[in-house]
């Protein structure tokens, strides 16, 4: 893995930044991007290892192109970035507004970094892809009517997964979406795992091997959910 390099969007996060860590004592060269160029800086420079920064909004593809272009040959992606805006509301009267920018950056958004990166990876026949999701995205597990706009821009990120998965099956690049849990954050104060346990999972989705599984959903310690 020490010749590999991997961007995490969202580093900012405490998810992203624990994601950012344990790449790094991995032996990747991670790229830690968020929207202000002075707090990926931070970031980086937390992690050490020689972690680099680079700014990066999702929902805009300038900003992506310019940061898939600083960070060079990308070889894992974990697509993190992710926003809950209507916590509380129900689907009869959700502002659409913010169900909107929830698509914008939680399925279309890692979407558009996937693209950015993908040929890269198809044409080196190596590369992997993790989608930070939830359970409140798959039908199985049960959407979560208390955040509408949030549970279905999950579902859709799910459904991303499975697209690219299959689009690039048997070409040495995996594709996988993973459910963290009820994390400890800012978006959720209460949450009972910590963002060092869900990075230790995200990890062993990066260190696949190439027969390994690819269109999967994954959940706390590598059990496999259902859609």
């Amino acid at each position: 893995m020490a010749t590999r390099t991997a961007l995490v969007t969202g580093a900012n996060g405490e998810l992203g930044r624990a994601i950012s860590e344990q790449l790094a004592a991995a032996g990747l060269q991670v790229v830690v991007a968020a929207r202000e160029r002075e707090v990926a800086d931070q970031v980086a420079a937390g992690i050490g290892a020689g972690a680099r920064a680079v700014a990066m909004d999702v929902t805009d593809p300038d900003s992506v192109r310019r940061a898939v272009d600083a960070a060079g040959p990308v070889d894992v992606l974990v697509n993190n970035a992710g926003v809950l805006l209507d916590a509380g509301s129900r689907p009869v009267t959700a502002d659409l507004g913010a169900v909107a920018q929830e698509f914008a950056v939680n399925a279309l958004g890692a979407w558009r970094v996937a693209q950015a990166v993908l040929p890269g990876m198809l044409s080196r026949r190596w590369g992997r892809v993790v989608n930070i999701s939830s359970g409140t995205g798959s039908f199985a597990f049960g959407l979560f009517p208390s955040a509408p706009g949030y549970s279905a821009s999950k579902t859709a990120l799910n459904a991303v997964t499975v697209l690219l998965a299959k689009d690039t099956e048997g070409t040495g690049v995996l594709v996988n979406a993973i459910n963290p849990g009820q994390l400890r954050s800012r978006m959720r104060p209460q949450g009972k795992r910590l963002p060092e346990e869900a990075a230790v999972d995200v990890a062993n989705l990066v260190a696949l091997p190439d027969d390994g599984p690819t269109g999967t959903f994954f959940r706390a310690g590598g059990q496999v959910m259902a859609w």
